[in-house]
């Protein structure tokens, strides 16, 4: 049905159907995102591509669209809009390519050039505030409009309930809450309050031409400039250096105070950029603990030990100016190795004896036995997912083949039943490696043993090797069958 939408937004926008579509990997939220390939020879004004986002929050896409064009109207640096759907779930916007600075710190590391880019992302962050603040209407900021004292209690209570309550640490709850509310007015007191991008990190930073752009803004508000500054400088992947973070802060500062008529009191932004700080890196923690710990999704239970280390940085080496002293001792409890530990995976090592035998197979011709002495193992039925292999442009093709996987990923649930298959795998693999075990068997089967079973082979293969290091071999049983 989405295919079919972009499809039909495509055609009315530019004339004619796109040549391909293909999906991109999904972040933490729900949106889903394509990439949408055109041919230009047919319209000249075309652009090569552009991304279709689908998402079934309508007030959340009618709140980007709006700021979009806000911002547009200001040629600051955000996506042109090409077409939105009637009913505001799709819309087609610019594509700025498949560069984040996210990825560029990943490939490049903290080089000059990287750091060039993350002075040019402050520049324009400084330019989007100011001048946005003015022209966004914040009427139709999703949430509240306004990060002051009830928005920051709400993300201090968010990281209580999904992260330290999970914990089970002993605290002072009312002292805690107490505490909470005096960090809470402390900041919402903020003199600089313009508009507040709310999720400033790198991977919403797209590089072009050694131009910067920015997407994912639709959570806004008005708020103290000082947060989207913290949540990029200290965003835990990123592991900026001390220096990067002080000279990019002034750098950051200068540039903000050629744009207001006040000239800024430095001291006082500093401090309580470091409020700022803690309530960015408690938050994320929270968003870790939600959908790590309660939505069991595996990208964010590993980003938890990645966030806990960043969080012992802050507190080690900046002081707020503001007396909690139930607070800090529950940050101290939290950054201490006790806690990091429960949240990282047990590894296997070159010691290790555990492998794990996956295969895929046709239940025509039945389940594989298992040798070892273990006598069995896991055995995933595939034949709920729709069928890529009754199509006549997928029959002779496999699960090894990319339209194949495109069409499992985009049209199918198969998705939601791989995170399944994980969870319950993982416990398992988990288990064996700390046990010394040396065998475990995981089958999956449909029709043929061609598309889907091949599929979730290979990917359940990548997901143990790259999360648990252990030895995997994959088998697919029925391929001398395959349809060709």
């Amino acid at each position: 049905m989405i295919i079919e939408k972009i499809e039909s937004l495509y055609k009315e926008v530019y004339g004619h159907l796109p040549k391909r579509i293909e999906k991109l990997p999904q972040s933490g939220s729900d949106r889903l995102y394509f990439r949408v390939y055109g041919d230009k020879s047919l319209n000249e004004q075309q652009k090569e591509s552009c991304i279709a986002t689908y998402n079934y929050n309508e007030q959340e896409n009618r709140t980007f669209l709006a700021f979009t064009q806000s911002f547009r109207s200001l040629d600051l640096p955000v996506p042109e809009i090409y077409g939105v759907s009637p009913d505001y779930l799709l819309y087609l916007q610019e594509d700025f390519g498949s560069t984040s600075l996210a990825g560029l710190l990943e490939t490049e590391g903290h080089s000059d050039r990287v750091y060039s880019l993350f002075q040019k992302s402050l520049s324009a962050l400084a330019g989007l505030q100011i001048k946005g603040h003015d022209k966004v209407d914040y009427r139709l900021c999703l949430t509240s409009t306004e990060f002051g004292k009830q928005a920051i209690l709400s993300d201090l209570l968010y990281f209580k309930y999904y992260f330290l309550d999970f914990l089970g640490l002993p605290y002072n709850k009312q002292q805690l809450l107490d505490e909470f509310d005096v960090l809470s007015v402390f900041l919402g007191q903020s003199r600089y309050k313009y508009f507040m991008f709310r999720d400033f990190q790198s991977r919403n930073i797209m590089i072009k031409d050694e131009a910067v752009y920015f997407i994912d803004y639709q959570g806004g508000m008005n708020g103290g400039l000082q947060y989207d500054a913290a949540a990029l400088l200290w965003q835990a992947k990123a592991n900026l250096p001390k220096k990067w973070k002080e000279s990019l802060l002034d750098y950051y500062i200068d540039e903000v105070d050629a744009l207001i008529a006040n000239k800024v009191d430095k001291n006082a932004f500093k401090n309580q950029f470091k409020g700022f700080v803690l309530i960015r890196l408690l938050q994320v923690l929270g968003a870790y603990g939600f959908r790590g710990l309660f939505q069991r999704k595996a990208a964010f239970l590993a980003g938890i030990p990645i966030a806990l280390d960043n969080l012992k940085k802050f507190t080690q080496n900046n002081m707020i100016g503001i007396e909690l002293p139930e607070f800090e001792r529950i940050l101290g409890l939290i950054t201490g190795p006790e806690t990091k530990t429960k949240f990282i995976a047990v590894q296997a090592t070159p010691d290790t004896p555990l492998v794990v035998e996956i295969n895929s197979f046709s239940y025509k011709k039945g389940i594989p036995k298992d040798s070892s002495s273990n006598g069995g193992g896991f055995v995933f039925d595939c034949r709920g997912i729709l069928n890529p292999g009754r199509q006549e442009a997928f029959k002779k093709l496999t699960g090894l083949d990319k339209p194949v996987q495109d069409f499992l990923q985009q049209r199918t649930a198969m998705n939601e039943y791989l995170n399944s298959v994980f969870d319950l795998v993982s416990i398992s693999v988990e288990n064996y490696i700390s046990r010394d075990f040396a065998h475990l068997q995981i089958n999956f089967g449909c029709t043929g043993g061609q598309h889907r079973s091949v599929y979730s082979a290979e990917q359940t293969a990548r997901y143990l090797k790259n999360k648990y290091k252990v030895k995997v071999v994959i088998t697919h049983t029925n391929k001398d069958n395959w349809v060709r």
